[in-house]
């Protein structure tokens, strides 16, 4: 609360009665009026000497008012107030004597006179680091300039900027200029925030309503090797889920590889887990669904291992010899095969075809009404998800035999699982599958496919 106040009264009038009617004997330590030099910590005679001059003969057009709070905790993290003004020259006499008084008070203090060429600016950071402006405020060697910087009274972490920049007209009777009230982010804490972020990798998941409960084991090593052989109690980190949501980071000076893996609310581990390249600077977004997930694949595009860069597999490339068998081939494998690989591809988007249309007839199908007709269904449904399979492992076989790259048997899996999970999602929207035992077996049929694919694409 006090730091809160000290940040309104840099702000200026807007909170002055609230503030008046709930002054306390704390905040009075910080009125002028009553402070000796012995109590004084702040520069607030700077504070005054510009808000009196505001007031005064500020001009309303133009004004800058901001404040920008965080929004889950309410506290400040940034506030400017920027007000232009004209004046007689006589109502900055006792400017320079303020500032040099309250210089004690301070950790930077600057006069530049008419004359000097140097320039002058404020950046404007956000506590976190995360947004941040450029002020500019003296442009010209015509104009004079004082600035005094101190710390936050409640809060080291944020700097308060007092400036006003002024230039006479030619009879140096007047004065027009500008004044400068801002509160931001310490620029050494920026410096240090931004050469951690740098460095910081972030997981940032999601959850779905069945399994908020869960948790999170986050492993880690410089190698995929290393991570294989780590047990499962050398993790270095166990994420709690919150509010269907769960978050992790950690510095980072080199790119690693780490594993995701959960466990459930009777503390077993699941048998399956994801492995991802943990590389400094970026966030892994992942959102967990019962029996799946959906992956980043913008970040694995970028970065993991889709992007040529993973340390989990060593890149591969396809094979490109020249002879009279590959010659016809746009994947580099004999052309009978490539026509088993077509057939395969074909048969296995034929039966995904009709578990889409089978799917449709569930939907449509009351129940308990038509029980055994929708037994029926699920059980077709089953065999065809089986037909599919069979299919993949052959198309699998093929591929690895022919030593097509790791990046294309990676997203030939990826097929394969974006096709198990679309079923295990159309299962769960069915609202029958809790009381069909056909259903059941196919649920935990395409959770153990989901399992082993995902288990395929994790294998060193």
């Amino acid at each position: 609360m006090k730091r809160l106040i000290i940040m309104l009264l840099i702000l200026g009038n807007a909170a002055a009665p609230a503030l008046a009617q709930s002054k306390s004997k704390e905040q009075k330590k910080y009125d002028l009026t009553i402070m000796t030099n012995k109590e004084q910590k702040y520069p607030l005679r700077v504070f005054r000497l510009l808000k009196s001059i505001r007031d005064k003969f500020g001009m309303k057009e133009g004004q800058t008012y901001s404040v920008l709070k965080n929004p889950d905790t309410g506290l400040l993290e940034s506030a400017e107030r920027i007000t232009h003004f004209i004046c007689l020259v006589d109502e900055l006499k006792t400017i320079d004597q303020v500032y040099m008084d309250d210089e004690p008070f301070s950790y930077q203090i600057l006069h530049l006179l008419p004359g000097n060429t140097q320039q002058f600016d404020i950046k404007v950071v956000s506590a976190d680091g995360q947004r941040s402006k450029t002020l500019p405020i003296r442009t010209k060697p015509t104009q004079e300039m004082w600035y005094l910087a101190a710390k936050n009274l409640e809060n080291p972490q944020l700097r308060d900027a007092y400036a006003i920049v002024w230039e006479t007209d030619a009879f140096d009777t007047k004065a027009e200029g500008t004044i400068y009230g801002i509160s931001s982010l310490r620029p050494d804490l920026y410096t240090k925030n931004v050469e951690s972020s740098k460095r910081m990798f972030k997981i940032e998941g999601r959850v779905d309503e069945n399994i908020k409960d869960s948790l999170y084991n986050i492993y880690i090593a410089n190698t995929h090797e290393a991570l294989n052989a780590l047990g499962d109690n050398e993790y270095v980190a166990c994420v709690p889920v919150v509010n269907k949501r769960f978050e992790w980071q950690t510095e980072l000076d080199h790119p690693c590889v780490g594993r995701l893996r959960c466990i459930f609310p009777d503390g077993s581990l699941c048998s399956a887990w994801i492995d991802l390249d943990f590389v400094p600077g970026e966030t892994y977004h992942i959102t967990v669904h019962n029996g799946y997930y959906d992956d980043d694949v913008a970040y694995e595009q970028r970065v993991g291992r889709f992007s040529g860069k993973s340390l989990l597999q060593p890149r591969q490339e396809i094979r490109t010899d020249d002879s009279e068998d590959n010659k016809d081939s746009d994947l580099g494998i004999p052309p009978e095969e490539e026509a088993k690989m077509e057939a395969r591809v074909n048969a296995i988007r034929a039966d995904a075809q009709i578990i889409d249309e089978t799917f449709d007839a569930i939907k449509n199908t009351p129940y308990p009404a038509n029980g055994d007709q929708l037994e029926s269904l699920y059980k077709k449904i089953l065999t065809l998800s089986k037909s599919i399979d069979t299919h993949f492992q052959g198309l699998a076989k093929t591929v690895k035999d022919n030593c097509l790259s790791l990046n294309e048997q990676m997203e030939m899996y990826k097929f394969i699982l974006d096709m198990y999970r679309d079923q295990n999602r159309k299962l769960n929207e069915a609202s029958s599958v809790h009381h069909n035992k056909s259903a059941q077996k196919l649920q935990k049929y395409i959770t153990s496919q989901i399992e082993k694919y995902l288990g395929e694409m994790t294998k060193p």
